[in-house]
């Protein structure tokens, strides 16, 4: 009589509630929301779309490329106000000492506008010039008088043609609107800067480069 009355009693657990026994039984059972085809109107989102809805190959290779350009101008930018403060020391003429503080005080504003930018885009940014910078402090820094002049001034023409090329070039394509605005406005800066240290070298006879290609001839000045 037992075993009769506890086989009636399972029988009864499975005719009310089958689901619950299955799912006791079978540990690997899987939800039906999970089974169940897609319903009219739901699509799953494919590899290709979820793919397509991330950066590709060329826009990963641009952000890498802004990376780069800031960390390079963080680090020039700090070597112009180095040499700049530098010329307003050791410079033997009035026009070269001014230059010098034009440069620290541009060139720092310049530096803080990159370096909330490299913030925003998560770029750890260089706290010092380069080696090759860090060379020509040690050298205009071992100069004086007419000799420092020509020195800075030479260096300061090269200088600002090469940073106004790349500064160019980084305003063509970058990928964050705010990195293209503050290159935008600091090529005008450093512009200005070309056209005051050309215009200081030729009156000491030093060589400047010929303005055309990538270097087309400045605004004239009022």
């Amino acid at each position: 009589m037992k075993s009769s009355y506890a086989l009636i009693t399972l029988l009864g657990a499975v005719v009310i509630s089958p689901p619950v026994l299955f799912a006791q039984l079978d540990p690997t059972a899987v939800p039906a929301s999970q089974t169940q085809p897609n319903r009219p109107g739901q699509q799953q989102p494919s590899t290709t779309a979820m793919q397509d809805a991330g950066p590709n190959a060329g826009d990963l290779g641009q952000v890498m490329q802004d990376k780069m350009f800031l960390r390079k101008a963080a680090a020039g930018g700090i070597a112009e106000v180095k040499l700049g403060q530098l010329a307003v020391e050791k410079g033997s003429s009035e026009e070269v000492k001014a230059f010098g503080q034009k440069m620290v005080d541009d060139h720092t504003k310049m530096n803080l506008e990159l370096a909330r930018v490299a913030d925003s885009m998560g770029v750890m940014l260089p706290k010092s010039m380069s080696k090759e910078d860090q060379a020509e402090y040690d050298k205009l820094n071992a100069l004086s008088g007419n000799d420092f002049d020509v020195e800075y001034l030479s260096f300061m023409v090269k200088d600002h043609h090469k940073d106004l090329h790349e500064f160019r070039m980084e305003a063509a394509s970058p990928t964050d609107p705010a990195l293209h605005d503050a290159v935008v406005k600091a090529q005008g800066v450093i512009h200005e800067h070309t056209v005051m240290v050309d215009k200081l070298a030729r009156a000491k006879g030093i060589p400047v480069p010929a303005h055309g290609g990538n270097h087309p001839p400045p605004a004239p000045t009022l």
